[in-house]
């Protein structure tokens, strides 16, 4: 088993490392330094002897982004702001950074992003505003709209969560509510260029989803909000306050956010530096590299965790028993964002879930182990970011109908904790959604 667990976290840390935050933005922006110096992003040029940089920033990964950007920029840099998830900073020289709270938004949060909406509203047409962007930027981005308080996006935002609503409903509703997502940002800036570096934590990769696309046309509209809330009957839950906001979207008495097509968009240049598929790809020949045959099942995996866990192992289970390439190891790889709906009062996160359900699935299959984490190393309101399964885990967790008492509640933390199954990394300081690892030993 330690030999799986081995290569299983392997093969996960070669994922992390190609889709690490500070190298995919040095991937796709350099500076020039001939003539007058010029900054080279995806083949646009802009030079830098007569603008003034300044730089906007959230996200988890966003610290290691901006360290890149000093070093590149040196004096060049005239001023930055970025804000992080708590405990995921790092030293900068020239870019100021705040912590936030992170998946609920808090004050903190809010102070932040008024501050990078002051930035951007004084900004002018000889600026360049290099925004960075990566998962967690959403919940770290709080600017209630007019009429709203900090206490209303929270409470809708748990609302969402709890009842397991994709991060595209998530995020639709969100725009909505705020004065910075949805392209806001982007108007802010008035008529400053925009450059934005994004790393993406969402399944397809919309630019308009991603960190809610503070710079990207918003496609979501208020009737979209509605649909959402009405299909899983929030309405009534819902605090007066965003009742009353989103009623008065949609008798259009409240703004809708910048649609594709604005012009103000003609200035704005968004960059995709780092995606899910990117680890998936690594993570395949890290193992190809250890000797397996691997096979990326989906980058878009998404559905309840623990069903689809149980559909991850049951394929893993189908192909060991399939006679191999001389008996050849397999590694099948998934990546994407599941959702846990949440019936008990255990703690957990939809990773954590998906391993203990797995666990029940791969129970007495010694060919079968999988590790299921969250690239971001956070999974749910816990210190893990996921966890493993093996064919003797549920026997650790003290038997099969502990292991299903404790899924009954949501309560996937305390059996991996029992069976000591637990990937603990800390923050990993970068984040493109989830990795499904599933090493299958053939006869």
């Amino acid at each position: 088993m330690e030999g799986q667990r081995e290569i299983l976290r392997h093969v996960f840390d070669a994922a992390l490392k190609a889709v690490a935050p500070d190298a995919a933005l040095l991937r796709h922006v350099r500076l020039d330094g001939a003539g007058r110096g010029e900054l080279v992003a995806d083949g646009r040029r802009w030079n830098l002897a007569d603008r003034r940089v300044r730089v906007l920033g959230a996200g988890k990964g966003v610290a290691p982004m901006a360290q890149a950007l000093e070093d590149m920029l040196g004096e060049r840099l005239d001023q930055g702001f970025v804000v992080v998830k708590y405990d995921h900073g790092l030293p900068l020289k020239r870019i100021c950074q705040a912590e936030a709270g992170h998946p609920v938004p808090d004050e903190a949060g809010v102070r932040a992003t008024g501050r990078m909406l002051e930035m951007a509203r004084t900004s002018t047409e000889r600026d360049l505003l290099i925004c960075l962007l990566t998962g967690g930027a959403s919940a770290l981005t709080p600017a209630p709209a007019p009429g709203l308080s900090l206490a209303d996006l929270r409470q809708t935002t748990q609302l969402l969560l709890d009842c397991g609503a994709t991060i595209h409903e998530l995020n639709a509703v969100r725009k909505h509510l705020s004065a910075f997502s949805g392209g806001q940002l982007a108007r802010a800036a008035g008529r400053a260029t925009v450059l934005s570096v994004i790393v993406s934590d969402v399944v397809g990769d919309p630019l308009d989803v991603i960190a809610s696309g503070p710079t990207a046309p918003d496609a979501s509209s208020f009737d979209d909000c509605r649909e959402i809330l009405e299909r899983f009957g929030l309405e009534s839950r819902l605090p007066s306050a965003v009742r009353d906001y989103l009623r008065a979207g949609l008798a259009g008495r409240a703004p809708e956010t910048p649609k594709p097509g604005d012009p103000l968009f003609g200035r704005v240049r968004n960059i995709l530096a780092a995606t899910n598929r990117q680890a998936l790809d690594a993570a395949a020949r890290a193992a190809e590299a250890r000797g397996y045959i691997p096979y990326v099942l989906t980058d878009r995996l998404t559905g309840e965790a623990r069903q689809k866990a149980v559909e991850l192992a049951a394929e893993a289970r189908r192909r060991a028993e399939a006679p191999g390439q001389g008996g050849k190891g397999l590694c099948l790889l998934a990546g994407g964002e599941t959702t846990v709906t949440i019936q008990g009062r255990g703690r957990g996160g939809r990773n954590q879930e998906m391993a203990l359900a797995a666990a029940l699935e791969l129970e007495g299959q010694p060919r079968v182990c999988a590790l299921f984490a969250g690239t971001d190393g956070t999974d749910g309101p816990t210190d893990a970011a996921g966890g493993f399964a093996f064919s003797d885990s549920v026997a650790r967790m003290g038997g099969r109908e502990a292991a299903r008492a404790l899924l009954a509640e949501n309560n996937s933390n305390a059996a991996l904790a029992l069976s000591g199954d637990l990937l603990i990394t800390g923050p990993t300081r970068t984040n493109v959604m989830d990795l499904a690892v599933l090493l299958v030993d053939r006869p």
